[in-house]
């Protein structure tokens, strides 16, 4: 696909759920851990919050310990990465469909809103060295944007739009000190699967032969804004 230059969107992975005898029902893995021990802690909050629950616990075995666990299988999605920052890279997992069991609820796909870019150009160091403060970027000083791109992921859990293309005013007034240099941390880089986990119901994830980009369903901020009037529920970002 990449030799043949082509480009698709994206939207966030969602389970196939079943109705048996009037109730919902949803796929279940089996995951199996092998972690060292000082590491089974954050393990087990990290699983907790994606609804899992621990079925048995191996023998400790030269600092390492096996643990299963019984997992929704939308509590899987984009767990992996999270799994190996935890374990420091040294954990290992593997999963299988297990059953389909009642529903346990929703699973929170994140905690943190977006840094939504408001126009269309170039990422300029000036806006960005001001926007980092707001968050984590996800572009460098150049890159290509555009309106209802996803930038960066906010600190706080609303979306906030910001405009990555806005220039310094040009004055006549100069510090005694010459330009103060502008500090710019090094932007988030995601892998596909990141990219893909990191995604919220409102978003898409645009793949290219070159890239990967994040964006909104809805480009433009007005669009966005009639759509939470129209289906009546808070938008993060648009104040509504």
């Amino acid at each position: 696909m990449r030799r043949e230059g082509y480009e698709f969107a994206v939207s966030r992975p969602t389970v196939i759920l079943k109705e048996i005898d009037g109730k919902t029902y949803e796929p279940i893995e089996r995951l199996m851990l092998d972690i060292e021990e000082a590491y089974i802690g954050t393990v087990m909050e990290g699983l907790g919050r994606r609804r899992g629950e621990m079925v048995n616990m191996g023998n400790t075995l030269g600092g390492h310990v096996r643990l299963e666990f019984e997992v929704p299988s939308g509590g899987l999605i984009g767990y992996r990465s999270e799994f190996l920052t935890a374990t420091r890279g040294t954990g290992i997992m593997n999963y299988t469909f297990s059953s389909y069991q009642p529903y346990k609820g929703e699973i929170s796909s994140r905690t943190k809103g977006a840094l939504i870019s408001m126009e269309t150009g170039e990422a300029i160091l000036f806006s960005l060295h001001h926007i980092q403060e707001r968050g984590v970027l996800f572009v460098s000083p150049g890159e290509k944007i555009y309106e209802g791109m996803v930038i960066g992921e906010h600190s706080r859990a609303n979306d906030l739009v910001v405009n990555a293309s806005k220039k310094k005013h040009l004055t006549n007034f100069r510090s005694s000190t010459a330009e103060d240099a502008l500090v710019f941390t090094q932007p988030r880089k995601m892998s596909l699967e990141e990219a893909i986990a990191f995604l919220a119901d409102d978003e898409l994830l645009e793949i290219t032969p070159q890239t990967i980009r994040l964006r909104k369903k809805y480009l433009s901020e007005l669009d966005r804004k009639r759509l939470a009037k129209k289906v009546g529920f808070f938008s993060p970002g648009t104040g509504l």
